[in-house]
């Protein structure tokens, strides 16, 4: 989204973000990888996704304020640049196709649940 920008550099484990607290920004990993794992009633912690260079989370923070979903923290060494809404808001008017990208992984997103949650809708009849 921002070339060129420096981000932040997180250690192997480090939290990026924590599940539970409010967020008002999104995060694009710049380079390494990152993990969301998200911690479940029962107190167990279960991996959802390995993020890498050029992917994107956080974002649902942009469009509403509430606590987040998941805990995403580096794996192994990792640089996030951290882009709040104005930002995102002042680059998308410079270009729209930005905008487009980011549904189109959203939606990709959605997509991917629906499918996880309908297998486990079948394994339980």
């Amino acid at each position: 989204m921002v070339r060129g920008a420096l981000g932040k550099s997180y250690s192997d484990g480090e939290e990026i973000i924590r599940q539970g607290n409010v967020g008002e920004s999104m995060y694009v990993v710049q380079s390494g990888r990152v993990e969301v794992i998200q911690s479940t009633p029962g107190g167990e912690t279960q991996h959802l996704a390995f993020l890498e260079a050029g992917d994107f989370f956080g974002e649902m923070a942009i469009f509403e304020k509430q606590r987040r979903s998941a805990t995403v923290r580096a794996s192994g060494q990792a640089r996030v640049l951290k882009i709040d809404k104005k930002t995102l808001l002042r680059r998308i008017r410079e270009d729209p196709l930005l905008a487009v990208n980011l549904l189109k992984t959203m939606s990709h997103r959605i997509r991917e649940l629906d499918a996880e949650l309908s297998q486990c809708r079948g394994a339980g009849t």
